[in-house]
């Protein structure tokens, strides 16, 4: 018993010393505006989240910087390999609530069908999307987006959403082996939300650096 206390003290002491090394490095990452060690944090940031979370707290680093971090972080470790897809490789997914609170748009299996009113700028952004090669949908939540992946098969994502949105849909295409980047909303809300659309145009068009 002994030994068993003693290797539980260890393993305590051992993930207690990991959270705080995140921590540092989270930090100096976030005020340096650089990645450190990104392959060390992708991990344990999930690892680790609610410790760590818990050591961010008394840094009085809030919540939402972590997780805008940890988004970041995704993305950086992601680039290359979504830069290299082609572009009909690459699927979108837009959420219901960038639209306009009077969109004409009827539901259907393959998300929302969008009229081209004009009444908000996913028309003309969906255009100039497909324009490109690639496959956009304007879905109300993320059972569209699984049931939608498997039916097109694409071989890498770019999702839009709010914070909590994009951070869980990023842990989902993890767990799917897709390459995806993440686009978070400019306001939240589940009604006529905003975006940065040329930041999500170059983010879909992204291409192998030079």
């Amino acid at each position: 018993m002994a030994a068993l206390g003693y290797i539980v003290l260890i393993s305590i002491l051992a993930l207690g010393l990991l959270a705080l090394l995140m921590l540092i490095v989270t930090s100096v990452s976030m005020r340096k505006g650089r990645f450190y060690l990104p392959r060390l944090l992708r991990p344990g940031l999930i690892i680790l989240e609610g410790l760590a979370k818990t050591l961010w707290r008394v840094s009085n680093l809030d919540d939402r910087e972590v997780v805008s971090f940890s988004i970041r972080l995704h993305n950086q470790l992601n680039r290359e390999r979504f830069s290299r897809l082609a572009m009909e490789d690459r699927m979108i997914f837009l959420p219901q609530c960038l639209r306009s609170i009077e969109c004409p748009s009827n539901l259907s299996t393959e998300g929302l069908v969008c009229k081209r009113c004009m009444r908000c700028d996913i028309g003309r952004s969906i255009d100039e999307l497909e324009g490109h090669g690639c496959r956009v949908c304007v879905v109300p939540g993320s059972t569209f987006v699984k049931r939608l992946v498997k039916k097109y098969r694409p071989k890498g994502i770019v999702g839009v959403g709010c914070l909590m949105e994009v951070k869980e849909g990023l842990e989902m295409t993890d767990r799917m082996d897709l390459p995806a980047m993440g686009v978070v909303t400019t306001k939240d809300g589940c009604i006529e939300t905003t975006l940065d659309w040329p930041t999500l145009i170059e983010v879909a068009t992204l291409r192998p650096a030079e």
